[in-house]
């Protein structure tokens, strides 16, 4: 009889094992996922014909592996979309070729035309900018006469001085108040991370351990942009650019869930079982191994390996549940003290906005060409805001539209996430309006959608995780991986990668698990603050 794996979790981590289980053993997975939906928190959601990417997902990866993981579940594109047809664009994969080593002229089988087929990958440019003092800044921040322009001489000279005296006086990166200041100086920490960070998280930046920035803007500074800006203004090609700065990546025509719907679809098709609204709500062990998980606190399911991505606290709770003398009361604490910070997307569909394409960027109905636009007016809680037409024109059912995603963060129980549907879109219109982004009376139609625990929060009981860690790791058959599995911002090529190197290890017995969490602490798996839907 071939051996079983229970997946707890049926987003990237969960089915990118699965698949793996039954591309190269002869392990059958079985995936009990909480929910009704695919894909976490890299689902797409859809509302009366329109698409809704949950925080945004850019595939793309410095992992080759990776990578070649995505494109052999969805290949290239070998036409153009409905808005290159529009705009006569032709398909330019210049700027994803010079920082990848994906093949990107393979030869297809047949014509790839997104006009006339659904299971593709686009390749869409990125622009992202941010909103402060009523116009619109470059994302990352350079210091060009543009930037210069809209600060003002004497801050911009001041954001300069400062980062000159972090070159000569690093301060200690004992939080990400200071691992910012270091990055950026003082000057540009306060214009810009400062108050948004903390629309992010509910907390200063100074109460958050500094490890969070060290996973998201890794070795990105000013330097670093400034170096960009110039090659960018020079055409040089740059093969070690940080993944902040890219400016292509791939998109599934129809948002991030296509990708694993289709996965999905491939692992039941090879004999994997997905159970949905089937929540674990205990693990059962017996000599220092699992056994067996508890659905739903009714059913009972034995095992041979056992590979969670449910949040940390969760799991814990379900071990805890069943075997009360298993869990150390100290480990207990700990796990309920882990944060989590919760995510509200505010669907809104539009006639127009008033914000105007004042770049060399072409667009359908001339919109704005960005794909996010971080929001740094600090009288609003927006956070951020999605342009789906420019992610995809397949988002979005009508064209002529203009279909957003306004992002809030909050904490599960406050008064956003209590919010009644109507108010919550009522709330997110007024604030779009106040900030002079859009007219109330451009409104056609609104939707809320909820997502708990979606990003663990690196404050709490986090700086006592390691016990955690070690706790969970004397369980042999036992495997944390993805986002919330290890309390980890992870993007979701991390989550694929601890993924595949859990499988690795039921593979080759091996007894520890340390390689799994070494993916996103190495220096090559790290990517941006820009990238926080990822």
């Amino acid at each position: 009889m071939n051996k079983i794996a229970i997946i707890i979790g049926a987003g990237p981590a969960g089915l990118t094992a699965a698949y793996e289980l039954l591309d190269k053993t002869d392990i059958k997975p079985i995936i009990f996922e909480a929910t009704d939906m695919i894909g976490g928190i890299s689902q797409t959601n859809v509302y009366k014909g329109n698409r809704i990417d949950i925080g945004g997902h850019r595939f793309f990866s410095k992992s080759k592996t990776v990578m070649d993981w995505w494109m052999n579940i969805l290949p290239l594109q070998q036409s153009p979309s409905y808005d290159d047809k529009i705009l006569n664009k032709s398909l330019d994969y210049s700027l994803l070729n010079n920082i990848t080593e994906i093949d990107i002229s393979k030869d297809y089988a047949e014509n790839l035309d997104p006009e006339k087929t659904d299971d593709l990958f686009l390749i869409r440019n990125r622009i992202s900018r941010i909103l402060f003092l009523k116009k619109l800044f470059n994302y990352p921040i350079t210091l060009n006469s543009d930037t210069l322009k809209k600060l003002g001489a004497s801050r911009t000279l001041k954001i300069g001085i400062d980062y000159i005296k972090t070159l000569i006086h690093k301060l200690p990166e004992d939080n990400l108040e200071n691992f910012y200041i270091n990055h950026f100086g003082k000057e540009l920490y306060k214009t810009f991370f400062e108050k948004y960070t903390y629309k992010v998280w509910g907390i200063e930046c100074k109460n958050i351990a500094a490890d969070w920035g060290a996973q998201r803007v890794k070795g990105l500074n000013i330097s670093k942009a400034i170096i960009h800006a110039i090659h960018e203004h020079t055409k040089t090609n740059e093969k070690n650019v940080e993944t902040s700065l890219i400016e292509q990546f791939l998109y599934p025509k129809l948002g991030p869930g296509q990708m694993w719907e289709n996965v999905a679809k491939k692992i039941i098709e090879n004999g994997g079982e997905i159970h949905f609204n089937s929540k674990v709500t205990g693990l059962i062990i017996e000599n220092n191994i699992i056994k067996s998980v508890t659905v739903d606190n009714q059913q009972e399911v034995s095992g041979d390996y056992f590979i969670s991505t449910m949040p940390v606290k969760d799991l814990i709770h379900a071990i805890n549940h069943n075997n009360p003398s298993e869990v150390p009361e100290d480990i207990y604490e700990i796990s309920k003290g882990l944060v989590y910070r919760d995510f509200i997307t505010v669907g809104i569909l539009l006639n127009d906005i008033n914000l105007k394409n004042e770049t060399n960027t072409p667009t359908i109905n001339n919109i704005l060409p960005d794909t996010w636009i971080y929001i740094q007016e600090n009288d609003v809680k927006l956070g951020r805001v999605q342009i789906f037409n420019n992610w995809s024109p397949y988002l979005v059912s009508d064209h002529d539209k203009v279909w957003l995603g306004l992002e809030y963060f909050c904490n599960e129980g406050d008064e956003l996430w209590n919010m009644s549907d109507e108010a919550m879109s009522n709330f997110a219109i007024n604030e779009l309006d106040q900030i002079n982004f859009a007219n109330k009376s451009d409104v056609l139609d609104s939707v809320v959608i909820r997502i708990p625990k979606a990003y663990p929060a690196y404050f709490g009981s986090y700086d006592k995780f390691d016990n955690i860690k070690g706790f969970v790791d004397n369980f042999n058959n036992l495997f944390l991986i993805g986002r919330n599995g290890m309390h980890r911002y992870n993007n979701m090529d991390h989550s694929m990668l601890s993924a595949m190197e859990a499988v690795n290890n039921i593979i080759t017995g091996r007894a520890d698990n340390e390689n799994i969490w070494s993916v996103n602490s190495e220096k090559e798996y790290h990517e941006s603050a820009d990238n926080k839907g990822d």
